[in-house]
């Protein structure tokens, strides 16, 4: 035996090891140990990742029916619109280079992407959740939006 293991020291190798196999068996990113003197702190990666859901389970538009005001018509009334599921970054097509996932006039079913949110450097695609012909385009491509903004107007009897 060693004098650092005779003594209890924390920088043994086998102790430390411990401590990483304890430090993934309970999922733990910090581990910061001091005894007497000494200190030992183990942390896992080099960076805080937090997750996003992936492209394919981006959250749903939230849609809902357009406020009336007293200067709206009986159209627009029956207006839906598409709002921002999270805060983000507003992009009308998937690249600078490819045409646009709809355009005022396009009809459009539930599962329709009808632009990108990039949050925290994951596109994620927003599906319509609503059927009907688009009116109007909200926001301009590459403007942020917040969680709740409207988005796209649909007429669901168009």
């Amino acid at each position: 035996m060693s004098a650092a293991q005779k003594s209890g020291d924390i920088f043994d190798v086998k102790k430390v090891r411990q401590l990483i196999e304890l430090m993934k068996e309970h999922d733990l990113s910090e581990v910061d140990l001091k005894q007497a003197d000494q200190r030992v702190r183990i942390k896992r990666g080099g960076e805080v990742v937090v997750s996003a859901p992936p492209v394919a389970a981006a959250p749903r538009a939230t849609v809902a029916a357009a406020e009336t005001g007293p200067k709206e018509s009986p159209a627009d009334s029956r207006m839906l619109v598409i709002k921002s599921p999270m805060v983000g970054t507003f992009y009308r097509a998937s690249g600078p280079d490819t045409p646009t996932f709809v355009k005022v006039g396009d009809r459009i079913g539930p599962e329709k992407t009808v632009c990108i949110v990039e949050a925290m450097k994951v596109f994620n695609e927003i599906p319509a959740g609503v059927s009907g012909q688009v009116v109007a385009i909200l926001v301009e491509n590459g403007a942020p939006v917040e969680f709740g903004q409207p988005l796209i107007k649909v007429d669901p009897e168009g």
